[in-house]
């Protein structure tokens, strides 16, 4: 009787889940706007490395003289972390608005740097807090989004986060590779209008929007456009890249869970001709995430698709080059979560030099990467496949 009793309850609670998630997802899509930005001519500066990311944004922020916006899924308050924070303060302390936004779950600030934060002047919030009625449905949702404006003149938008792991210090993973966009000039407008619009829906205060916000900003060489989503409208976006394209598709992701439109999008591209090829990390560092990803990977390979795994270190850059005509790089992931639940915002570039970077940024990942065999699927362990298996059931939910 006890046993039945259980059953029931466990059932119960599944049904209970499946059903607030589910809501709660219907919900956010049904309030989900698609914005079209327009398209800008700004300044882009490529940082491919941690080092560089890191020596720029503080750079930047020392020399911030009305405001710092900062928004990022994940800040660490450990080596570099502290270091950030505590420039942040100094800045606070000498009258700069600093606002400092993250997400509440991928986040962990020590409550004290808060408080001295704060003590500073600094204004901080966490983003996506667990909310009622759908709490299991808020508690999966991430603003996954990195953006930093710096005196509305000076804008970043990429894969790194605030933390020691992306300077390559976590043993586990090793070397870090991501890429991050530095804008300058035209375009930053859209990145302040997203932080604002984040800020103002968490911490319920508005934002006076003045000219110290948004001064007049330079034209510069390099076309491009800013695409915020909020868990809606990136898996058609993506698609519409997947099927534009004539002759090549470069895709670098570190979790690559596409859905059945996407993978049968990259399977029809391949079938009428188009080189694709898909870069992923070895390593893992989130558990299951990567075996989420096999069940994918026979079809892939024997429609003609080439994949590679980066082992040297961890890959977690995002980047879409199609046809040497456009190239994406963002915070989005190839993954549900992100097309679902999670809310990104990626660059589309235009421009042929930056195009040409990005490539070859992603052509030495490619170079230094080993390609994928289809006697490595099939030698795949019990254990490993077991794995697949359990993933694939929750692929939609990392």
């Amino acid at each position: 009787m006890i046993g039945v009793v259980l059953l029931f309850l466990i059932v119960a609670i599944i049904l209970w889940l499946r059903f607030d998630y589910t809501q709660g997802l219907k919900k956010q899509r049904g309030k989900a706007v698609r914005r079209n930005q327009p398209i800008r001519h700004g300044t882009v500066r490529l940082l491919p490395t941690g080092d560089e990311f890191i020596g720029s944004l503080i750079h930047d922020i020392k020399a911030a003289e009305h405001h710092i916006h900062i928004l990022f899924y994940i800040f660490r308050d450990d080596h570099i972390g502290k270091k950030i924070l505590q420039h942040l303060e100094q800045k606070a302390k000498e009258g700069v608005a600093v606002r400092l936004l993250v997400d509440r779950f991928g986040a962990d600030v020590k409550n004290r740097s808060i408080q001295s934060l704060k003590q500073a002047g600094a204004q901080f919030e966490y983003a996506h807090r667990i909310s009622f009625p759908y709490w299991f449905f808020s508690l999966n949702r991430r603003n996954h989004r990195k953006i930093t404006v710096i005196d509305g003149k000076i804008g970043y938008i990429g894969g790194y986060n605030i933390g020691d792991e992306y300077l390559g210090r976590d043993p586990k993973l090793g070397f870090w590779r991501d890429y991050h966009l530095r804008l300058t000039g035209d375009g930053v407008q859209d990145l302040q209008d997203q932080f604002i619009q984040d800020w103002e829906r968490e911490s319920r205060l508005p934002v006076t929007r003045d000219r110290w916000l948004y001064p007049p900003l330079a034209k510069g060489p390099h076309e491009l456009r800013i695409i915020p989503t909020n868990g809606s409208f990136l898996e058609d976006s993506f698609l519409q890249l997947v099927e534009q394209a004539e002759e090549t598709i470069t895709i670098g992701t570190p979790y690559f869970i596409p859905g059945e439109k996407l993978h049968h999008a990259l399977l029809d591209a391949a079938a009428r001709g188009v080189a694709v090829r898909l870069l992923v990390p070895k390593k893992g560092d989130h558990p299951l995430v990567k075996e989420a990803a096999f069940p994918y990977f026979k079809e892939l390979l024997e429609g003609g698709i080439n994949i590679y795994r980066y082992y040297r270190g961890f890959f977690h850059g995002k980047a879409i080059v199609i046809d040497d005509k456009l190239a994406d790089v963002g915070t989005a992931n190839f993954d549900k979560r992100s097309f679902r639940l999670n809310y990104e915002i990626n660059c589309l570039l235009y421009d042929k030099e930056m195009i040409q970077l990005v490539r070859e940024e992603l052509d030495y990942d490619f170079s230094i990467s080993e390609r994928l065999q289809m006697e490595d699927l099939a030698n795949r362990s019990f254990f490993h496949r077991t794995k697949e298996q359990v993933a694939t059931l929750f692929s939609g939910f990392f």
